[in-house]
């Protein structure tokens, strides 16, 4: 795994941690953890974006928020798993490693002088 697909894995990670601040923030440390968690997110997803394939790197971005939001929203909070949950949990992400898989490595950009 090179770089840039490490920055997408640890955006989604903090993707997770801004939506359950937006749910579960209550108070201006917690907002303010927030916010950063925002800003770190979209930053690692855009620097990823200038040398992947964007549609690529915002859908496994979106799909790993996805899983992680609902994972730790049971493993965190409660609430209960389901198998139906469960199942499109495993198709959403067997999606996202489809997409990692058939998406070519981005070739190095000559300079003309």
């Amino acid at each position: 795994m090179n770089k840039q697909w490490a920055s997408v894995i640890i955006a989604a990670f903090f993707e997770v941690c801004w939506v359950i601040g937006l749910k579960h923030a209550g108070n201006s440390i917690e907002w303010i953890g927030t916010a950063v968690a925002i800003f770190v997110s979209f930053y690692l997803l855009i620097k990823a974006g200038e040398s992947l394939p964007v549609g690529t790197v915002y859908a496994v971005f979106v799909g790993l928020g996805t899983a992680g939001t609902v994972c730790a929203d049971s493993l965190l909070f409660g609430e209960p798993w389901k198998i139906a949950k469960i199942v499109c949990i495993v198709v959403l992400l067997s999606g996202v490693v489809g997409l990692k898989l058939v998406t070519g490595e981005p070739k190095d950009k000559e300079v003309s002088e």
